[in-house]
């Protein structure tokens, strides 16, 4: 697990001054040597009225110390008490800890946005560790669609932020190119052929697939074979077609994703476990085998299905219930041919044994079986040295002014990603995409995703970067020298008297400046970028909110043509804003616009 510690942002520093707290307290024997303080957290509170920070540290360490909550935070508050930055220690409930900052501490923590500049937010907390994200992965059997799309930013926007954090990130493609899928596949590309070829094919079959985008592979099949596969038996022509047919379908699929600024460095066929130089799903099954982790059985029949369902035949299974799963689970089907599951497996130790402990599967909302099982299957094969987290992305409805979309033509039965790219723009697909927990379901509507307004988020926290463009355009009226150039201007900027920002709504614009780098840190740890969006609407709220407050009282205007220094210290605080917002977009994959238009 990486270091939780090595940060030196505002409230790592905080945490450090607890620990302090703790290890003095150890030192004259009120806390026992050796106790844990991993779990102590400094967090802000959930009541803003109670401080500007707060921490569990008596709660998690009471049984521990064998001391009530309530009594240990008293000796913990007495250490804090004189601490210089500290100027108010306040206990609440049972024991938590309720810290207030001097404010004379938020001026510093500006001054080290500005110090750190683009920097500023990231993090060491991953301490390099390897981590490969398995994103989109949609079978390549036709464009993707908006449901494909949500799980793409997500997994991109995840890469960003644990590169961000420290990590070391692999973005992988898994190509679902073995199975039935990519037979039907090459049957619908064949019958497409025909068409080409003069053939008058008619309705296309049930079961196939109807899209006019299979219409190109036919022709390129034609161009390239002029009526050969027509001559040749099924067995002869499929995986000829089969082949164009992926090719052809993974080249759109590409450039669907870089409509979205997606990128992938590794596409890792599942064909490729059973036909390269090693067949590895055999191989893993053996490497399993000989842990006693495979075996010969019956299954129970499922619960609630059909008796004619099931069918009660001796299997290979692997031991699945031995890691936590609620079932063991078959490797090879009936006609011996190996199950989805049992390619999986050997896919997730390729990933492991390639050097990567940590590895992130996001999925589809019909996947959610699948998570118990998978994580089992990483647990047997890493020995329990490897992790495995699945993020499952619910459904996107997509509307149009609150009424659902119809269905697409070229795709035959859904709306395409690159549909709604090219209507409202890959920046509103990405934020809105983002700005719901991806286990929850997204309702995305087309007409308000690209309304200039407060209810609309991207438009929202976009607005606010120009904004801070805007006011330092009007700002050169007093500061003609100011620079254009980001680094030149936050260097011109750098020695401001910020400690002149005494205003609670500048100080609440501090202390979520603040908040940014421990933001990344907790969203990258619960892999969640969706609290990157959450957060950069909250700044860009109380920024919008603070540039009103100055309308109606001109004292706090940003820029006071009589009084340079805190004009200029409040260029600093727009700064400070501009670059976290610039910072946070950038993890989501969205631009930050110098101006709306």
């Amino acid at each position: 697990m990486p270091d939780q510690t090595t940060s030196t942002h505002l409230f790592a520093h905080v945490l450090s001054r607890v620990h302090a707290a703790c290890a003095a307290l150890i030192g004259e024997g009120a806390l026992p040597a050796g106790i844990d303080l991993a779990r102590i957290v400094v967090e802000p509170p959930k009541d803003a009225s109670h401080g500007d920070m707060a921490t569990n540290a008596a709660m998690v360490l009471a049984k521990e110390a064998k001391a009530k909550p309530r009594d240990l935070a008293d000796k913990i508050a007495e250490k804090l008490r004189a601490e210089d930055e500290i100027s108010e220690v306040t206990i609440a409930g049972p024991g938590f800890i309720n810290l207030t900052l001097k404010p004379a501490v938020w001026a510093q923590a500006l001054r080290a946005v500005l110090a750190a500049g683009a920097d500023y937010g990231r993090s060491t907390i991953g301490g390099a560790e390897k981590v490969n994200i398995e994103y989109v992965s949609a079978n390549p059997t036709g464009p993707m669609h908006v449901g494909h799309c949500r799980g793409a930013v997500f997994g991109d926007a995840l890469a960003n932020l644990l590169v961000a954090a420290g990590y070391q990130v692999t973005r992988e493609y898994y190509i679902n190119d073995a199975g039935a899928q990519v037979d039907v596949l090459a049957r619908s590309a064949f019958l497409r052929y025909r068409e080409a070829l003069g053939e008058a094919v008619g309705d296309i079959p049930e079961g196939l697939y109807p899209g006019d985008y299979l219409v190109p592979v036919g022709q390129a099949l034609k161009a390239e074979h002029g009526s050969a596969l027509k001559e040749m038996p099924e067995s002869q022509w499929l995986p000829i077609v089969r082949d164009r047919a992926i090719a052809m379908m993974m080249a759109m699929i590409k450039g669907d994703l870089a409509a979205l600024a997606i990128t992938h460095e590794v596409f890792f066929s599942e064909r490729s476990l059973i036909e390269g130089e090693r067949n590895r799903v055999a191989d893993t099954i053996d490497f399993l085998r000989a842990k006693g982790d495979v075996y010969q059985g019956r299954l129970p029949p499922p619960k609630g299905a059909p008796v004619e369902d099931y069918e009660d035949r001796e299997q290979t299974l692997f031991r699945a219930t031995a890691y936590g799963d609620d079932v063991d689970r078959p490797l090879l089907k009936s006609d011996g041919s190996y199950t989805y599951f049992a390619s999986d497996i050997a896919y997730h130790k390729v990933k492991f044994d390639a050097g990567c402990p940590t590895l992130v599967d996001v999925l589809g909302a019909d996947h959610g079986g699948y998570i118990k099982r998978m994580q089992a299957a990483v647990q047997a094969v890493t020995a329990g040295q490897g992790a495995l987290d699945v993020k499952i992305v619910q459904l996107v409805r997509l509307l149009r002014n609150g009424e659902p979309v119809k269905m697409s033509k070229r795709s035959g039965d859904f709306v395409t990603l690159r549909e709604v790219v090219d209507e409202v723009g890959s920046d509103a697909v990405r934020f809105m995409m983002l700005f719901r927990k991806n286990d929850a379901v997204l309702d995305f509507d087309l007409a308000k995703v690209i309304e200039q307004s407060k209810d609309n988020p991207v438009f929202y926290v976009q607005y606010g970067h120009a904004r801070g463009h805007s006011i330092f355009r009007n700002a050169r009226e007093l500061f003609p020298d100011l620079p254009e150039a980001t680094d030149a201007r936050i260097a011109f900027l750098q020695d401001a008297r910020v400690e002149l920002l005494t205003d609670p709504t500048e100080l609440d614009l501090l202390r979520r400046l603040a908040l940014f780098p421990r933001t990344v840190e907790a969203a990258a740890l619960a892999h969640e970028p969706h609290r990157i969006a959450f957060y950069l609407y909250e700044l860009a709220s109380e920024f919008h909110a603070h540039w009103t407050h100055g309308r109606d009282a001109p004292h706090l205007r940003f820029i006071i043509n009589n009084d340079a220094e805190i004009s200029r210290a409040r260029l600093a605080m727009v700064q400070g804003v501009v670059s976290v917002l610039a910072s946070g977009l950038a993890i989501l994959g969205v631009t930050a616009p110098d101006e709306m238009r």
